[in-house]
């Protein structure tokens, strides 16, 4: 396939156009023409791309990309070291940051809530089409140390959780992957039972505790490795790619 046939394709499913993002999505260093083998993985860290260089792969596509509004433009250090790499070998780069988040089947946050048997219902920010952090249910109602050892079981870690100090069952759960623990207040807002994300923050812990509602930090890494993951499974099915994903350990 044509790399920039597949930038299109990814485009057409993912729809990076919808959503403001920190970030370019799509392609964003090119590499060769042709892409068959593609190597998927949470960040585009140099251990990735070293991975990638083993196996031969035409292409990467990642979570966590280049180019982050803010950071410095300038291409040295740590940034030279990876983009050289990426271009000495003709890998091309595809980095998908909050479409690969909000989307509906493939998205980050769909896939945790399927793994922790959450029935995810809507967005919770009011009126926007396009939400990023989501809520739902739990198929079944939880005790806080029973959603925390199903959290542990799944991911593999155990989270850090904070008890927002109600003793009803969780039945109504936020829930946004990555950094974004600072949605427990639009969690609490509209009642949620607990609010669960990727990391934690100082001030989480008394809006938890103030607001009674409990929270889960259950690793950005950890809560961000699955998007991905059937995205690229979803182009071997349907465009006959050779995918593999790599996780690359990362304790955060």
């Amino acid at each position: 396939m044509n790399n920039l046939e597949l930038e299109a394709i990814l485009n057409a499913e993912l729809k990076p156009d919808q959503i403001k993002d920190y970030s370019p999505n799509g392609l964003q260093v090119e590499g060769r023409e042709q892409v068959q083998k593609v190597i998927t993985g949470v960040t585009a860290c140099q251990d990735l791309i070293d991975a990638a260089i083993e196996q031969n792969a035409d292409a990467i596509l990642v979570h966590h990309g280049y180019f982050w509004r803010g950071e410095p433009q300038q291409i040295r250090g740590m940034k030279y070291q990876r983009i050289k790499a990426l271009i000495e070998n003709g890998i091309n780069l595809y980095g998908y940051h909050l479409p690969l988040d909000i989307h509906p089947t493939m998205g980050n946050n769909a896939q945790l809530a399927k793994r922790l048997g959450i029935e995810l219902i809507g967005g919770l920010e009011p009126g926007n089409p396009v939400s990023i952090p989501v809520y739902g249910k739990l198929s079944t109602p939880m005790t806080l140390a029973q959603f925390e050892h199903q959290v542990a079981a799944v991911l593999g870690r155990a989270p850090l959780v904070i008890d927002g100090g109600h003793t009803r069952r969780i039945e109504t759960v936020g829930l946004c992957t990555g950094g974004a623990q600072d949605f427990i207040d639009l969690a609490a807002s509209q009642n949620m039972d607990a609010y669960l994300s990727g990391e934690v923050s100082e001030r989480t812990t008394f809006s938890a505790r103030e607001q009674g509602v409990h929270y889960i930090a259950a690793g950005h890494h950890a809560t961000e490795r699955y998007g991905v993951k059937a995205l690229g499974e979803w182009l071997a099915e349907q465009y006959g790619l050779t995918v593999d994903f790599i996780d690359i350990d990362n304790p955060v």
